[in-house]
């Protein structure tokens, strides 16, 4: 990995500033905001982060000028949180460090995934199997594996650039598993609900190796003392952050009881509510009784299992409630339980044309107000928009328009 002079003095005088604008008050302040939201009976305001992965190509390339590879991936990782501080102006933080994560796969039954693009961001995925009973002599165990070298030369080469201005550190993050997703991706989502219905055994010997490959995995992880704790401002899926008075932080060699899990399972928002808890639950909730504490949903429309399945977790503690979900059945039923309510508004909202709809914005942050009457931890989290078609200060204005609405 070999970076050029030029290159490295770029990712220097960044990294200086990122430091910089982490010991600033505002960051500072922001930071004693999250750990409020995440105390239980003391009182937060409304947390809201705009997720600038998908939509970066609109925001980072002006703002970039390593000219190497390997010093531009270095260089996207030190601007995303930077852009978003300091041109959106939402709840971002700046960590006063780089974080180097563990390097590790899991690759699901052992089948790579096959998949052809379409246009845009499309893409369809191209399955091993289609009728169990015919194809499912196909699945294996799951492969998996650590690269701890991996992760070593990463934190090296930040170090001998920037290590000086900015401390590079080893940190730890939520573990994530969606099991349905990785049967789409070597099924299809039709064949797999016709599994479903028509060849329920197989589908549960399915479902009992990718659990069991799962937990083999994560054993192996706590077992070789590869995972941190994380309960401050690491990385939990769906563009939240980890922050927990309930989990030890940053402890090393953690057990998995004392970490983040993330799932999912928004390909099953086509099937009811009742197969869900005869053929999906158990298996998730197997996966989460591990752990400490359970982050939940994407897409999918979680008020459909709330009361079978869902708000029966003991250690649910963050739950999406998507532009699918019934916003006030959820905001009743999360009252007084401890779980944030995780509102994902529309894409839309920001995405869809040159101008932001302005009314339109402030009516979708009132209808969540009213649905949690205030008695709901709740964030914002804007996601899955990929053009924002206009300039950085159209987010910043999305930003600000929620804040009044508060």
């Amino acid at each position: 990995m070999t970076i050029s002079q030029q290159d490295k003095q770029a990712l220097r005088e960044l990294a200086r500033r990122c430091g910089e604008l982490a010991a600033s008050p505002r960051n500072q302040r922001l930071y004693q905001d999250w750990l409020d939201h995440a105390s239980a009976g003391v009182p937060s305001r409304p947390m809201i982060r705009i997720e600038i992965d998908t939509f970066e190509q609109d925001v980072l390339p002006p703002l970039m000028t390593c000219q190497g590879e390997a010093a531009r991936r270095i260089e996207k990782r030190l601007l995303r949180p930077l852009a978003n501080f300091t041109l959106f102006e939402d709840d971002t933080l700046l960590p006063p460090y780089y974080a180097v994560s563990g390097h590790f796969s899991f690759l699901p039954f052992g089948l790579p995934v096959k998949r052809r693009e379409t246009a845009g961001v499309g893409y369809r995925f191209i399955p091993y199997l289609r009728v169990l009973k015919e194809d499912d002599h196909q699945l294996g165990p799951s492969v998996y594996s650590v690269d701890e070298q991996g992760a070593r030369r990463e934190q090296q080469v930040a170090e001998d650039v920037f290590g000086d201005l900015l401390p590079v550190r080893r940190v730890g993050h939520c573990l994530g598993a969606s099991p349905m997703q990785n049967i789409v991706q070597i099924m299809g989502m039709e064949d797999l609900y016709i599994a479903m219905a028509e060849e329920e055994e197989r589908f549960h010997r399915m479902m009992r190796l990718l659990t069991d490959g799962y937990l083999a995995f994560f054993r192996m992880l706590a077992a070789g003392g590869h995972l941190r704790s994380a309960a401050r401002m690491q990385h939990l899926a769906q563009g939240t952050y980890c922050f927990s008075h309930e989990l030890p932080d940053d402890q090393p060699g953690a057990p998995l009881n004392q970490l983040w899990l993330y799932m999912d399972a928004q390909e099953a928002a086509g099937i009811s509510p009742r197969m869900f808890a005869e053929l999906v639950f158990p298996y998730y909730r197997e996966l989460m009784d591990a752990f400490g504490l359970v982050s939940y949903g994407c897409c999918e429309a979680t008020h459909t299992i709330w009361d079978s399945c869902l708000g029966q977790v003991p250690n649910l503690r963050k739950l999406s409630i998507s532009p699918w979900c019934d916003e006030r059945f959820m905001g009743e039923r999360l009252s007084g339980t401890g779980v944030t309510y995780l509102r994902k508004p529309p894409a839309t909202l920001l995405g869809l044309g040159t101008t932001l709809d302005e009314e339109a914005v402030r009516a979708s942050a009132r209808a969540t107000m009213a649905a949690t009457a205030h008695r709901c931890k709740v964030e914002f989290i804007q996601r899955d928009v990929y053009q924002i078609n206009g300039p950085p200060e159209k987010v910043r204005r999305y930003v600000q328009l929620f804040r009044e609405a508060f």
